[in-house]
């Protein structure tokens, strides 16, 4: 049963504490990646027997393997993701940011040029639940950034060593270039290093497994990542004319993800945080996943109780979480207090699920409280930027002692030389 803390007579260790760590794969994932970067495809197809007991004859999948996957999606579900595909493409259309050029001062001008990157892999996870939510959510922001190429690695869980349709109808809607049926920290070697068969990219985005998570940490540097995805997390900011059945089932939401998931309620009401704690007993007992759910819900599931909206406010913003629900009444006169989170649910109609399939605003988010300092995925992540400057003899002429004096400062004298040399030269005693 999920535990109910007053703020003030319990320890903050008891509210802000939470074990999510896994098992150290590290070593394992090292061997993993240092062996696909020796054998290339030989290591692919040996992993796949291992540990998806998959036989690969071919590791790329075809246009026919997609149109026959396309063709068996139900056609309501293709309808709606289209339909999903439009609201992001929508959302994200919104961040794109264009190259700037400054030309304010005489004989200087001065910019910054946006690329798109060349190459973006996207890792789509196969294992105890497939997501062809975040194909969309990793795959049209790269779209929408001008990214030349994307391709996309998922592990061949499905019947037969094939890849889930759903994933590759997914796919096709969104717009992804090329396939592989690949999938754990093998996957994310590839795409880090190459092989025979898939190209190193630029960049790794979208979740997985500890392995996962631990090879995109480990090949950081080589390429760039997203982020390192912790546990699923949300929180809900209820009042007492919250209704407690709506905000079980949104706490399950996320407690069905993961047995390390994390679901926390932050309340000023009592009686609604007695009626949450009795309707999660009712709800975990009809879910499909309530395995799962009940562990998430037992270890890492809490209930806070607290004076006012403001506080419970001030407790989000130190917890920092990946999902937060605010629901009260006029809620949009409370968010710009909130100053941590990865993505904000405002008032009773917008349960999460909202956004993690639907809304618009992307899905993959900063767990483990790095909503204090990152932000979700979007088409700032797959451009980079590249700043310029031109200054004419005169202009550099203008700052060139500015220059030499400032380097001097730093003792490094030859940067302030390169500046002085292009000063115009009037007599030996010049040089």
């Amino acid at each position: 049963m999920i535990q109910i803390f007053k703020r003030g007579t319990v320890s903050d260790a008891e509210i802000f504490g939470r074990d999510t760590s896994h098992a150290d794969v590290s070593a394992a994932v090292s061997e993993i990646i240092e062996t696909v970067r020796q054998n290339g495809d030989a290591a692919l197809r040996m992993y796949s027997e291992k540990f998806d007991r998959a036989t690969l004859t071919a590791i790329e999948v075809t246009d026919a393997e997609i149109e026959e996957a396309f063709e068996k999606t139900d056609p309501k579900l293709l309808s709606i993701m289209q339909k999903a595909a439009e609201n992001i493409t929508a959302f994200h259309e919104h961040q794109k940011r264009a190259s700037f050029v400054i030309s304010e001062k005489p004989g200087i001008v001065l910019g910054q040029k946006v690329i798109p990157l060349s190459k973006v892999g996207l890792y789509v996870p196969g294992g105890t639940a497939s997501y062809p939510s975040s194909v969309l959510m990793n795959c049209l922001p790269a779209k929408i950034a001008g990214v030349g190429e994307i391709v996309m690695v998922s592990p061949p869980t499905y019947e037969g060593g094939k890849i889930n349709p759903v994933i590759l109808a997914a796919a096709k809607i969104a717009g992804v270039g090329r396939i592989f049926k690949v999938g754990g920290a093998q996957a994310v070697a590839a795409l880090a290093y190459g092989t025979e068969t898939i190209p190193a990219v630029d960049k790794i985005v979208g979740p997985g497994n500890a392995f996962v998570a631990e090879a995109k940490k480990q090949v950081f540097g080589k390429v760039g990542i997203d982020m390192i995805a912790g546990p699923s997390e949300i929180l809900v900011i209820a009042d007492g004319t919250s209704d407690p059945r709506v905000v079980a089932a949104d706490l399950l939401s996320q407690a069905e993800h993961d047995k390390l998931a994390s679901a926390v309620l932050v309340t000023d009401s009592e009686s609604l945080a007695n009626a949450v704690q009795a309707e999660l007993e009712v709800q975990i007992d009809a879910l499909p996943r309530r395995e799962i759910a009940r562990v998430s819900i037992d270890q890492n599931g809490k209930i806070i109780l607290c004076a006012s909206i403001d506080e419970a406010i001030a407790i989000a913003n130190r917890i920092a979480p990946e999902h937060l629900e605010l629901s009260v009444d006029n809620p949009f006169d409370y968010l710009d207090a909130i100053t941590n989170a990865g993505s904000i649910f405002l008032g009773k109609n917008c349960p999460e699920a909202l956004g993690d399939y639907f809304a618009g605003p992307n899905h993959t988010l900063p767990t483990s409280g790095t909503a204090r300092f990152s932000s979700p995925l979007s088409v700032d992540d797959f451009v980079k930027k590249s700043a310029f400057s031109y200054y004419t003899a005169d202009a550099l002429a203008e700052v060139a002692d500015d220059i030499a004096y400032f380097a001097e400062a730093e003792g490094l004298s030859a940067h302030g030389r390169s500046a002085i040399s292009r000063k115009p030269q009037t007599s030996e005693a010049n040089r």
